[in-house]
C-alpha cells in the first residue's frame, strides 16, 4: 500500500519536545523564526509558500507566565495571531497546539471537545485567546489540546517526568513527592505528532483533545516511572499547594477525545523511558 504524502508543511517551534518527533516539513526553531516578529513570519511564510502550517511554538511554563504575564500573552497570543495572519495570507491550515489547561478543572470527569473553556491562570488564558484567533482567522484550521507534555530526552524534556528522573539520579534519594489530588491525561510528543499527521493526511477540521489514553495523578506518574527506573525509592503524597508555586493548578486536567489516535499513557511512558532515558 502506497505510504500519502504529507502536504508540504512549515512548524513553528520545531526545537521543543514535540518538535523533536517531526521529520517531514521546513523546520524553525525561536532562533530561526520568532512568531513575535510579524515581518519575519509573513516573509518565511511567503517564501515558503506552505500548505499547512504546524504551530507548536509557545511560552509553556506556568509559573514564568504567571511572574511575566505580558511575554506569555505576546508569544502565546499575538505569535498565534502572527501566524495565522500568515496563514490566511496563503490559503494555508494551521495545526495550533493549545491546552486542556484553558478549562477550569471543577468536571468531574474528562473534559470534551465540547466542554466550555474558563482558563484560570495566565498560561490557560493566553492559550485559549490564541484558540478565539484562529478559530475567527481561519476555517481550514485543527485545534490540538494536550495535556501534561513529555518528550524530548534529556536534552529537551524540561517538565515533570525529566524532574522525577533528575531526582533519581541522585544517589541518597529514598522518597519521591508527587501530589495526589490533580487530575490529567499525559501526552507523549512523539504520539501527539503522529495523531496530527494522521488529520492532516485526513484533511480533519475543528478541535480535538489528542492526549494519551486514560488520566492519572502526578503521584501515579511518579510511581510508574520509579516502578520502571529505581524501585527501591517510595514515592508518597503530598498536597498541590505544598511546593507553593506562582500559578494556579487547576485540579483536573484530563481529556477525553470524539477520535482515539492515541495509545494510553502507561504503554507511551514506558516506551519513553525505555527508547530516550534507559542506560
Amino acid at each position: 500500500m502506497k505510504k500519502e504524502k504529507m502536504p508540504k508543511t512549515l512548524i513553528t517551534g520545531a526545537g521543543g519536545m514535540a518538535g523533536s518527533y517531526i521529520d517531514f516539513g521546513i523546520k524553525t526553531s525561536h532562533a530561526t523564526l520568532d512568531v513575535t516578529d510579524l515581518k519575519s513570519v509573513m516573509k518565511a511564510v511567503k517564501h515558503h509558500k506552505p500548505k499547512v502550517i504546524i504551530h507548536l511554538a509557545a511560552m509553556t511554563d506556568l509559573d514564568a507566565g504567571e511572574i511575566n504575564p505580558s511575554l506569555a500573552y505576546l508569544v502565546n497570543t499575538i505569535g498565534t495571531y502572527h501566524v495565522a495572519l500568515a496563514a490566511r495570507e496563503v490559503g494555508a491550515k494551521l495545526v495550533y497546539i493549545s491546552s486542556i489547561g484553558v478549562f477550569d478543572g471543577t468536571k468531574k470527569g474528562p473534559y470534551a471537545e465540547n466542554d466550555v473553556p474558563n482558563p484560570q491562570n495566565v498560561y490557560g488564558h493566553s492559550k485559549y485567546a490564541g484558540e478565539l484567533i484562529v478559530q475567527g482567522m481561519l476555517k481550514d484550521h485543527i485545534i490540538a489540546r494536550s495535556s501534561w507534555m513529555f518528550g524530548g530526552g534529556p536534552k529537551k524534556d524540561k517538565k515533570f517526568v525529566s524532574n522525577i528522573l533528575a531526582q533519581l539520579k541522585k544517589d541518597d534519594v529514598s522518597i519521591i513527592k508527587a501530589h495526589a489530588d490533580v487530575s490529567g491525561s499525559p501526552t507523549f510528543g512523539k504520539d501527539i505528532i503522529s495523531a496530527i499527521k494522521t488529520l492532516i493526511l485526513k484533511n480533519k477540521k475543528g478541535v480535538f483533545h489528542l492526549t494519551n489514553g486514560g488520566s492519572c495523578s502526578r503521584l501515579d506518574v511518579a510511581k510508574h516511572i520509579i516502578a520502571k527506573m529505581k524501585p527501591s525509592v517510595k514515592a508518597i503524597h503530598v498536597k498541590s499547594d505544598y511546593f507553593h508555586l506562582p500559578a494556579r493548578r487547576v485540579k483536573n486536567e484530563s481529556a477525553t477525545s470524539k477520535t482515539r489516535l492515541m495509545r494510553g499513557w502507561k504503554e507511551a511512558l514506558t516506551e519513553y523511558l525505555e527508547t530516550e532515558w534507559g542506560e
